[in-house]
Parts: structure tokens; C-alpha cells; sequence
């Protein structure tokens, strides 16, 4: 059993950070209990997401010394597994990055590991090309995601761009495991390495070849006259994020210049000032970016989010605009991708598409259709890498299309081995124009996919389980569906339970339970990896979109009931 006051005393003692220093004093002299159970009944768990958690003192929480102790256990395992290892650093535009990338930094560079960062705020698929293209041992970076602003994260890479497999988390969680809070980590000065060179800067032409990369995956069949035809209106939000400079760089690329940019948004700001919760995914984020709309009246509204690997969409709808989910997104783009291959006369027989579990089945209607191949994977985007990896070692990586997953991510080349949203929205740009000169937007664009295959709609509903009984509440959940399965739902017969922690069609195991319904309809929950959180995954078909609708809003329902 953790002694939180015991730790509490420890911290005390050793913390030299003025500002921790003054939180943990805080909490000793107000006797606050919840707060010092929250900051120390648990270390910050290190897995194949890395770290992430809110920031401030404890062992529960992102600091300069739970950051500087996975990077000693990452450090290690570099220097274990590889001959002069090298590291790719990056971060987005959270508070504390900066001091976060220094600390790391100085202690890959005291272990032997050279460091190579970013000198700017750079995006998640910068960070991954970042770490192919320099011949890096592994990389890291500092986000998290579409996390509200009192989180931060640590995001750790493989040699092959990818975030690390689960083997590699453990090696180095047992690395991390061993290692002293206060005596164990090696470090130096940060500008005597950068003198000594075991700390370098990555040149700019690095993210130009990215940028090159990104250009090069684009699909469009479009002449320049049909281009002219149909120039793109656009609306964007960085969402104080790091998207401003590569979105509009690749954008004006490919001909597409006409973007007004969201004044309260543009600026990197780790406060997220104007959307506490800075995903693309939800309204609130993009309510500023719609309210301009409505005065400047683009083609479409674009947000990424803060490390720039999900992007949003909204169109006009009538008076309003209508947000696309991520998995309309992922439909609508694979299905314009292969439009334009089989435009270009490719055979799309031997071609692959990837998405997860809980992604929607309307993809699997597209594969009919194409003849590509479609394949899906456990829910994280390291999963649709290692997909891409192993084509590219099988060396087919030619047949890779596209992969999605529900959650805004997109990538749609194999430049990079994670989400992608700079690779995206010149997809969704081209994507608008070509639908634009058949005179629809984006969203009417889907509303015919639906009439053609059919009303699939899905809804991902989060339910949180905060503090420190929050885990055990969560694992109690998932214990009694295992135990005790319920054999009806929304008035549907379960006709079958997946239940993903056993091994499934070759998977890893993961802590993940599909209830099958009647009728082609399903419900999957999942514990989040990265928040306290159980997300419910509702799938539903109709004959259109209303019975679609009712049916999971009855899903949810019992849903709700079931994870009470």
C-alpha cells in the first residue's frame, strides 16, 4: 500500500523547483486529502502511449521529475539496444513543453543519447518523419493531443517513426522501474551539451522534406482549369496549436491560398483561452471558427488540433454548420482516394486500407464496392503503423492507401508512421474542390455516400471516472460485464460478446468488449489509454438516417446504464 504521506515528505525534502515546491507545501499545510491521495497514490504510468497526465507535483502527475525519470528508463533502453543512439525531440505548444524537451534532453545527452530537437513548436507527424529521416533510435514528444490545458504528456517513438509497441513500453517501464526519483537520473547543463554537440538543432531541411513528402501524396485528377473553376474558400483554426505554419504551408503548395485564419486561435497559447477542451472532435472548439463563417462564408471550416495530428471539418447546412464525425471523414476520404487511383487507371485490387475496431463498417461497404483490402487493427494509430511497417519490410508498402481511425485521425502515405493532419487537410482541400465543382460540399458529399451504402452512424460517448477511485471503479465496470454479460441491449438480442482481452483474430490483447447485436448493430467499450475514461462505442444501421439515430440513442441508454 502507496504511503502518500510518506512520499509527500520525500518530495519535500528533495524538490528544488520553487513552483512544485510551493504546490506541495500547499497541500501539506491545508491537509487536504484528496489532493495528496490524487498526486501520489500512483507513478504516472509509462506505456505505449508514454506519459500523460495533468500537470503539477507528485508522482501522479507531469513534472520535471516524472518526465526526467522515464526519459533515464528510455535513455537506458536506448543505450542497451543500439550502437550510438540518437533521439528526435519535438513539442507542441502546452505549458511546460519547452522545460519538459530541455529536461529530457539533458539527460539523453548525459546518457550517451545524442538529441536532436525541433527548434520550434512542430506537430506529432513531424516528430515521426523527424525520426526516419534523421536515422534516429527512437523519438519523443511533448503533447497532449486535444487534452484540455492542464495536461501534458510524453509521447515515445520507435526507429521506425511509430509509437512504441507494448514489448518496447515494458522494457522500458522495467528500465523506469529501477531507476531513483532523486539519485538515479543522470543529467548535465543543456548549453554545455548543445557546446559539446550531444545536443543538436534539426535543421530546416528536414521539415522541408516533409513538406515535400505531404505534396507528393496528393491524389487530385483535377486539371489547373477545373482547379480555376473551383477555387477553395477557406475558414482554419490551429486551436493555439502548432498546424498555423505547416497547414498553410502545404496548402499554398498545392494552389490553395484563399484561407482566413481564426484571429483568437492563431497564436500558440498552451492556455487554450477560447476552448478549454481544444478537440476538433466537439462543437465548443470550433464554435469561434463557425461564428466567422457565418460572416466570411467559406467552402468549409478546418481545426487541428494542438500537436496537429486530428483535424476537424464543418460545412454549411442550411442556417448552420454541420460538424462531419471522424468517421464520415474517414469514408469520405478513402472512398475520394479511390476514385482518384481508379481515375488514374491503378488496380485497386491489390491495394490496403486500415482502420480499427471501432471504427465505422460503412468502410467495409466501400471495400466491396473498390476491391481493396480492407484490415483492422487494435484502437491506436501505432497499431495502422504497424501495418504499414510490415508491408514496407514485406517491401509492398506500395499497397497502402489509407488509414483512419474514428478519433480524427487520418494518414493517407507512408512518409510517417502516426495520424497525420498536415497529410489530411490537403486531402480534405482537394477533396472539397473536386466535390465543389459537382456543386456540393462535403456534407451533402457524404449524405449521397449514405443513400448509396446505406445509413451506418456511430456516436462515441465518454464517461469519466476522476481520482484515485476512479481506476478501481473503471476495472470493476469492465470485470462485470466479463463476469456477467447482458444479453439484451436497446431491445436487441447480443447475439455475440468479443471480448478483445482474450486475443482476437490474431490481435493483441487489449481491454476492449464488443457486444454483437441483432440486426448488424453493436456496442463496444474500451477504457481509455490515456484519461480516466470509459468510451462506449455505438454502431447502428438504418434504412435512414432517423431510424439510424434512434437506434443508438436506445444503445446509449442502456450503454450509460450498463457503465454506471
Amino acid at each position: 500500500m502507496v504511503d502518500v504521506h510518506e512520499l509527500l515528505d520525500a518530495w519535500l525534502a528533495n524538490v528544488k523547483d520553487e513552483e512544485l515546491l510551493a504546490e506541495l507545501k500547499g497541500m501539506k499545510e491545508s491537509g487536504n486529502e484528496d489532493a495528496i491521495t490524487d498526486a501520489f497514490f500512483q507513478d504516472l504510468e509509462f506505456g505505449t502511449a508514454g506519459l500523460r497526465g495533468t500537470l503539477g507535483a507528485g508522482t501522479n502527475r507531469m513534472n520535471i521529475y516524472t518526465v526526467g525519470r522515464a526519459t533515464q528508463g528510455f535513455a537506458e533502453y536506448l543505450v542497451k539496444n543500439f550502437e550510438n543512439p540518437t533521439v528526435a525531440i519535438a513539442r507542441d505548444s502546452r505549458n511546460n513543453g519547452e522545460l519538459f524537451v530541455k529536461t529530457a534532453a539533458a539527460i539523453f545527452a548525459a546518457n550517451g543519447v545524442t538529441a536532436k530537437l525541433y527548434p520550434k513548436i512542430s506537430p506529432v507527424p513531424t516528430l515521426s518523419w523527424a525520426v526516419r529521416y534523421l536515422g534516429c533510435s527512437g523519438g519523443v514528444c511533448v503533447t497532449a493531443s486535444h487534452n484540455p490545458a492542464q495536461y501534458n504528456g510524453y509521447k515515445a517513438y520507435g526507429p521506425d517513426g511509430c509509437q512504441i509497441a507494448s514489448e518496447v513500453a515494458d522494457a522500458i517501464s522495467a528500465a523506469i522501474a529501477g531507476v531513483d526519483m532523486w539519485n538515479g537520473i543522470k543529467t548535465m547543463d543543456f548549453d554545455e551539451a548543445v557546446e559539446q554537440g550531444k545536443i543538436e538543432r534539426i535543421a530546416d531541411d528536414c521539415l522541408e522534406a516533409y513538406y515535400d513528402a505531404v505534396v507528393d501524396k496528393s491524389v487530385s485528377c483535377l486539371t489547373d482549369e477545373q482547379v480555376a473553376e473551383a477555387p477553395l474558400k477557406l475558414v482554419y483554426t490551429p486551436l493555439n496549436g502548432t498546424g498555423l505554419i505547416p497547414v498553410t504551408t502545404v496548402l499554398n503548395k498545392v494552389g490553395i491560398t484563399d484561407i482566413t485564419i481564426v484571429p483568437e486561435q492563431k497564436d500558440p497559447d498552451g492556455n487554450f483561452p477560447t476552448c478549454p477542451y481544444p478537440n476538433p472532435e466537439i462543437r465548443e472548439a470550433m464554435q469561434k471558427g463557425i461564428d466567422l463563417c457565418q460572416e466570411v462564408q467559406p467552402d468549409l471550416l478546418l481545426a487541428t488540433d494542438p500537436d496537429a495530428d486530428r483535424v476537424g471539418v464543418a460545412c454549411q447546412d442550411g442556417d448552420d454548420y454541420t460538424l462531419l464525425t471522424g468517421n464520415e471523414m474517414g469514408v469520405l476520404l478513402l472512398d475520394y482516394i479511390c476514385k482518384m487511383r481508379a481515375a488514374r487507371g491503378e488496380d485497386l485490387s491489390r491495394k490496403v486500407a486500415v482502420t480499427t475496431i471501432v471504427s465505422s463498417a460503412m468502410v467495409d461497404a466501400l471495400a466491396a464496392e473498390y476491391g481493396f483490402e480492407m484490415r483492422r487493427c487494435l484502437t491506436g494509430f501505432k497499431y495502422i503503423g504497424d501495418i504499414i511497417t510490415s508491408l514496407s519490410d514485406a517491401g509492398e508498402v506500395d499497397r497502402f492507401i489509407f488509414g483512419f481511425e474514428e478519433s480524427y485521425g487520418y494518414l493517407s502515405g507512408d512518409h510517417v508512421r502516426d495520424k497525420d493532419a498536415v497529410n489530411a487537410s490537403m486531402l480534405i482541400c482537394q477533396m472539397a474542390q473536386y466535390y465543389k465543382l459537382e456543386g456540393k460540399n462535403l456534407v451533402q458529399a457524404m449524405r449521397d455516400l449514405y443513400e448509396k451504402y446505406g445509413y451506418y452512424h456511430n456516436k462515441t460517448i465518454s464517461l469519466s471516472y476522476p481520482g484515485a477511485d476512479g481506476a478501481a471503479k473503471m476495472a470493476g465496470i469492465m470485470a462485470a460485464l466479463r463476469a456477467e454479460a447482458p444479453t439484451e441491449i436497446a431491445g436487441s438480442k447480443v447475439e455475440a460478446v468479443v471480448d478483445y482481452g482474450e486475443g482476437v483474430n490474431g490481435l493483441p490483447k487489449a481491454n476492449v468488449i464488443e457486444f454483437d447485436l441483432e440486426g448488424g448493430n453493436k456496442a463496444i467499450v474500451r477504457p481509455s489509454g490515456t484519461e480516466p475514461k470509459i468510451k462506449l462505442y455505438i454502431f447502428a444501421k438504418g434504412a435512414d438516417a432517423a431510424e439510424a439515430d434512434a437506434l443508438m440513442d436506445k444503445i446509449e441508454a442502456d450503454g450509460r446504464v450498463l457503465l454506471s
